[in-house]
């Protein structure tokens, strides 16, 4: 056999980049289904691609006519089906840093604001979902709301907050040191929640987490816990040290960042 018939077996350089990307890709794709429902469907679409697969090969016509079908017309049913899915993941082409160019820095005396805030509603056992923006802009979430403009501080935060006040029954937006909204509607989390304790504030804090780089600080009715929320992730019963260092360190990794890059900071 002569050699040049083999020299698809050697892969070039291109080859070889093309295969690093390709399973990157795969990767991400899997850590990011991971732990969801779609990750189940995806098993159960691979399981019925080799039953397909093994139809071809025995001649089961009938078997192989109707998967065709399934995969031809599924497809449509998939983007129903993975709706949660695909808009979390547009949410999260947001997140990259190409397309932020200016982005509000939370201050370590602010940071020290809202966590006393945070402390002062918990000892009250006054419910509160405080947002804190990041890198993904959170304006279409004020629009449920009432805009403002007022720097942030542990006296006006609980203000906001007490009970029958018209703005307490909502989310607090604070973009850098400044809070630009309040009575805010966050989205629900569209993944299943184990733990039935949790309620809409709860939800509504991973639900932004989810759709955005956001940090998220609940304060509970019920129990009197604060908890954080961030990544699509809730962390519960944190203190209000835990609350400032969360936000302090946020602020010095994107302002590391900026600094390895070239970039100005925001203020």
């Amino acid at each position: 056999m002569p050699l040049d018939q083999l020299r698809f077996l050697v892969p070039g350089f291109r080859d070889v980049v093309e295969i690093l990307i390709v399973a990157y890709l795969i990767y991400r794709a899997l850590l990011f289904l991971a732990g969801t429902r779609a990750l189940q469907i995806l098993i159960g679409l691979v399981i019925l691609g080799g039953v397909y697969f093994f139809a071809l090969l025995l001649k089961f016509t009938m078997v192989a006519t109707l998967l065709g079908m399934l995969f031809t017309y599924g497809a449509f049913a998939a983007i129903v089906v993975f709706q949660p899915e695909l808009r979390h993941a547009l949410a999260r082409l947001g997140r990259t840093r190409a397309f932020n160019l200016l982005v509000y820095n939370t201050t370590d005396s602010t940071a020290g604001e809202i966590a006393g805030a945070a402390e002062r509603l918990a000892r009250a056992g006054t419910g509160a979902i405080i947002a804190i923006e990041g890198e993904v802009s959170l304006d279409d979430y004020i629009e449920t709301g009432t805009r403002m403009r007022a720097s942030v501080s542990g006296e006006l935060l609980s203000t906001i907050f007490t009970p029958y006040s018209p703005l307490h029954d909502g989310a607090v937006i604070v973009r850098g040191d400044e809070i630009i909204g309040a009575g805010c509607v966050l989205p629900l989390t569209q993944f299943p929640v184990t733990d039935k304790s949790l309620g809409t504030r709860h939800r509504a804090a991973l639900g932004l987490s989810e759709e955005s780089d956001a940090v998220v600080i609940v304060v509970s009715e019920e129990t009197s816990r604060i908890s954080l929320a961030q990544g699509g992730l809730l962390k519960q019963g944190v203190t209000p040290d835990q609350v400032r260092d969360t936000l302090t360190s946020r602020r010095s990794g994107a302002l590391a960042f900026r600094a390895a890059s070239g970039e100005p900071s925001a203020a």
